[in-house]
């Protein structure tokens, strides 16, 4: 920069030099050589003063004498243009003078002058004419000559010392231009490295540059800009991590689509959300990237409004994922005009829970109703006269009391499921022995399976490790599977109790039975509220459709985990996993 900037300087100046030189040059030249020949001309002139016309062998020597004295070409012409007196004596010959420039000036003007190259002598020649009189009387010329080499001698000595000033002015000038061009270029330097620092976005500092001119006020000015423009990107940075902070923390998927429609870039949570599912879809549009209809719709009446608008919107297959859709414009971020920002908001959860809500409700409805029904028929025909048939009475009572019961079973089944999802439940966790909890269970199960005609086996090895559980729900749990084994096995069968130490430590106990069976696509199904395989039979067999819901409950908040194998009519298999006991904590 700096060799570029003294270079540019450096020419500027020496154009100046040349030109004022050879503006000088010429306008001196121009009168020097002027003044010389006016000079010269009043010289000339006098000296033609001096001629008198006498007769012809008079005037020749009067001729040569002043062209001897004065050093000139002296012609004399009479009124007709023939010279009758001459210094060269070529030029005697010469035809009539009448036409030479001087000649008619003098005619005209009473004296005249001429410069001009003589083909005689062969050089630039200086002229003069007078006219010669006898009283009023024209009667011819005389004209006196002076070739101008002293003129060009004087011109080229001018010229030389013009040259000489020239190379004077030139060395002037490069010494002129160093310092000059160093001494702007250096502040600039300094600014242009400074300015180079702020654009690599470091921090530069102060830009320190001493000076009262107009650079100085300059580098003052970059100063205020640069101290300015740091306050301005803290702010813009700090705003920045705001948002980016916010974008990328939030649960909820956000997508923004650029002025295109397409998708400029997501945030983590809508990548969590995905999963693989869509893959990148930057660069998409969303029809492209989620290939849903009603979301692209919703896009459209969103353009067509310019408003803020809320869409529910169902992706994927199954299982489907609900997305309260919030789709609005970008405002108050720098560079956010035409954009717009979708938010996803996932009630998949939401919608499953609602579903269960109303599922529940219904269930509890048509379970509380069947065994009311039933009681408050019973009871109004009790109260029309049957109540006095005894043996009738007695058989209407004895209804009622087992569907009161099973109100009964089912409102603590209820008050159960809901403790537990609540957390309300008390344990009281303790070093449980398998095989004491297995030999107790058994003796209250034993009953039942003998009237059913079914075989229970027990097959609980010694030396098993205790695990950690509350002894009381320990003891629910397994009776409430082993109860629903006997219940769903028919008459001939048999349910098997086992248990072994399982990897991870845990201890798994099982109860196997050669029942009825569950369907392979409904298995995943069995511990939800209120679902049964076989709803008529359950019901005949005093089921709730929540033993299993409560089961699961209580081995999740014991630390445990429930699994379950089953084949419809070859019987199913239930495993409980309990963890084993480390010691007090």
């Amino acid at each position: 920069m700096k060799g570029r900037l003294f270079f540019k300087i450096f020419a500027t100046y020496l154009a100046i030099a040349v030109l004022s030189i050879g503006i000088v040059g010429i306008l001196a030249g121009s009168q020097i050589r002027a003044k010389l020949e006016k000079q010269i001309e009043r010289e000339l002139m006098s000296y033609a003063g001096l001629v008198d016309l006498h007769p012809m062998q008079e005037i020749q020597p009067r001729v040569e004498e002043i062209a001897r004295v004065a050093g000139v070409r002296v012609t004399v012409i009479d009124r007709e243009g023939k010279v009758i007196a001459e210094t060269d004596p070529e030029a005697v010959t010469l035809g009539s003078h009448l036409e030479r420039p001087e000649i008619q000036e003098a005619r005209v003007r009473g004296k005249g002058s001429s410069t001009r190259y003589s083909r005689t002598l062969h050089e630039d020649m200086i002229y003069v004419a007078l006219p010669i009189r006898k009283g009023p009387e024209l009667v011819g010329y005389i004209r006196l000559a002076r070739p101008l080499g002293e003129v060009r001698k004087t011109i080229e000595a001018f010229s030389e010392i013009l040259l000489q000033s020239f190379l004077i002015i030139l060395v002037s000038s490069v010494a002129v231009a160093f310092l000059f061009s160093r001494k702007l270029t250096t502040p600039i330097r300094d600014m242009e490295q400074f300015t180079e620092r702020l654009r690599r976005g470091e921090t530069p500092g102060t830009l320190l540059i001493r000076s009262s001119d107009e650079i100085g006020l300059l580098a003052e000015n970059i100063n205020y800009l640069v101290a300015e423009l740091q306050q301005r990107i803290a702010a813009l940075q700090e705003e920045k991590a705001k948002v980016e902070a916010a974008f990328s923390s939030a649960m909820d998927g956000v997508v923004l689509l650029d002025i295109d429609g397409k998708i400029e870039t997501v945030n983590r949570g809508m990548r969590d959300l995905m999963g693989e599912r869509y893959g990148d879809i930057t660069g998409k549009t969303p029809l492209e990237a989620f290939r849903n209809l009603d979301l692209q719709k919703a896009l459209d009446r969103f353009r067509a409004s310019g408003q803020p608008l809320l869409q529910e919107i169902v992706l994927g297959e199954e299982p489907h994922a609900v997305f309260d859709v919030a789709i609005s414009p970008v405002r108050g971020v720098s560079g956010g005009e035409g954009k717009t920002m979708l938010v996803f908001h996932d009630v998949t959860r939401l919608k499953k829970l609602e579903r269960m809500r109303v599922d529940f409700v219904a269930n509890v409805t048509h379970e509380i109703k069947t065994p009311l029904t039933a009681i408050l028929g019973y009871v109004e025909t009790l109260q029309e006269g049957a109540i006095e048939d005894r043996e009738t009475a007695r058989k209407f009572l004895s209804t009622i009391a087992r569907h009161a019961e099973r109100l009964n079973r089912l409102v603590e089944d209820l008050l159960t499921i809901s403790n537990a999802e609540l957390g309300e439940i008390h344990f009281s966790f303790e070093s449980v022995a398998v095989s004491g909890i297995a030999q107790s269970v058994l003796a209250v199960i034993q009953q039942k399976a003998a009237g059913k005609g079914i075989r229970i086996a027990s097959e609980i090895p010694e030396g098993l490790p205790p695990v950690r559980a509350d002894r009381d729900r320990m003891t629910q749990v397994l009776l409430n599977i082993l109860d629903n084994a006997v219940k769903f096995t028919p008459e001939g069968g048999g349910v098997t109790l086992s248990a072994e130490a399982a990897s991870g430590g845990e201890v798994v106990l099982r109860v196997a039975d050669t029942g009825i069976g569950v369907p392979r696509e409904e298995i995943g199904r069995l511990g939800e509220r209120f679902y049964r395989v076989d709803k008529t039979r359950s019901r005949e067999l005093g089921g709730t459709g929540l033993g299993l819901s409560i089961v699961k409950h209580l081995m999740n908040a014991q630390g445990g985990r429930m699994e379950i194998e089953s084949r419809l009519g070859r019987g199913t298999t239930v495993s409980l996993y309990f963890p084993v006991w480390r010691g007090a904590a």
